[in-house]
């Protein structure tokens, strides 16, 4: 049944931390919520700025807003302000259900959808982030305490938590920051199968290695250097390492110095940021990422889906991905040597690359096919039609 011909008309508000973020990651739920009928609203600070998400966002039916607010930091008066001008938004719309992700939009969107009345409060976590990383003192440890407050408040408003792995889930109920009742789990955000679709692997003669992330230290790229020194000291002319993606503001960010003597040292082919991942993808035999910490990693979906084997860390979220020894290997977290050894194994044994690509990709689609990740997001949401 049509959400039209239910009587009142489903409205929704999906509020986000980043404008590009919206079109690049939620698109396909966004245009599965204006398929079921709801009429879609979405909001994120200077959307109106970002010509490309603007106009990707009207292509898929939604009304775009801007709100006030600051990704990082903690300001009393700025979040003041976040609250202040979503609750406005709020009240304008008047939307029957609301989604807030990342850590901001979920802590001040919950809160003013609360205090606004909108009956369908929802909470997605897609990582945790550097409050949840590791027993930290001083003022970091006084921030953690603070935004663990801060969460406590705002999903005791919620009316579903929804988690993208099991341990993020299980960690929110043993800090007693959510009620077990109101949580929910989905596989990651999906993955369109349609767009990244199965490539054909590169010649056998080198194994190259690919590493997709913001250059942070929680994602493990110290670890992957140190794994690439190794593992080209025992194939110096058939391994060859390759890096994308940049360096922000983030606190746990590299040292830029240290990634400018990786490349003169030619350990690494460094490629930037790139808006498409998929022919990095295509060109590498394994998809590397050692993260301390996932929602669910969305570059080893892409690689999967891609049918690449995938080495990752045993960590929240990202072990989800991998069946170990079946579409990849899991290694210890900040373990250099375990990640050199896995990555060795595929140098000796070349014939692995293609049997786990071929489980990579049949496990992307049984299990993170985006129209199906999409149907139980809008159940839990309550928009199921």
């Amino acid at each position: 049944m049509n959400a039209h011909h239910a009587g009142a008309t489903i409205k929704v508000l999906v509020v986000a931390s980043l404008a590009e973020s919206l079109p690049n990651f939620r698109g396909k739920l966004l245009s599965a919520l204006h398929e079921a009928g709801a009429e879609v609203h979405v909001a994120a600070p200077e959307l109106s700025a970002d010509a490309t998400s603007s106009a990707a966002l009207s292509a898929l039916g939604c009304q775009a807003h801007d709100i006030h607010l600051a990704r990082t930091g903690l300001n009393p008066w700025q979040d003041l302000r976040t609250l202040l001008s979503l609750m406005m938004l709020l009240r304008r719309i008047r939307p029957s259900h609301m989604l807030a992700y990342t850590i901001k939009p979920v802590i001040y969107g919950i809160w003013a959808a609360w205090l606004a009345g909108v009956p369908q409060r929802t909470a997605l976590i897609t990582g945790l982030g550097y409050a949840f990383n590791r027993r930290a003192s001083g003022l970091r440890g006084l921030l953690q305490r603070l935004l663990r407050l801060l969460y406590r408040l705002a999903l005791g408003r919620a009316t579903r938590v929804i988690f993208q792995n099991p341990d993020d889930r299980a960690l929110f109920i043993k800090l007693n920051l959510v009620a077990a009742s109101k949580t929910a789990v989905v596989n990651g955000s999906g993955i369109p199968l349609d767009v990244f679709h199965q490539q054909v692997l590169p010649g056998p003669e080198r194994c190259h290695f690919l590493l997709i992330a913001r250059l942070l230290r929680d994602k493990g790229i110290y670890e992957f250097i140190d794994a690439a020194r190794q593992v080209r000291a025992r194939y110096p002319e058939r391994a060859v390492f390759h890096l994308v993606g940049w360096i922000d503001s983030n606190p746990s960010a590299i040292r830029e110095s240290d990634l400018q003597n990786w490349i003169d040292d030619g350990l690494i082919v460094f490629h930037g940021r790139l808006s498409d991942v998929r022919p990095s993808i295509g060109a590498c035999h394994v998809y590397v990422l050692p993260s301390y910490r996932e929602g669910t990693p969305r570059t080893v979906l892409e690689a999967m889906a891609i049918g690449r084997a995938v080495i990752t860390t045993d960590a929240p979220g990202c072990r989800e991905t991998v069946v170990d020894g079946d579409n990849g290997y899991l290694v210890p977290v900040a373990d250099a040597v375990a990640l050199a050894s896995a990555m060795l194994r595929f140098c000796a044994e070349p014939a692995l690359i293609a049997r786990m690509g071929q489980r990579g990709r049949e496990i992307a689609e049984e299990k993170y096919d985006v129209r199906k990740v999409n149907l139980q997001m809008l159940d839990y949401m309550g928009v199921g039609t």
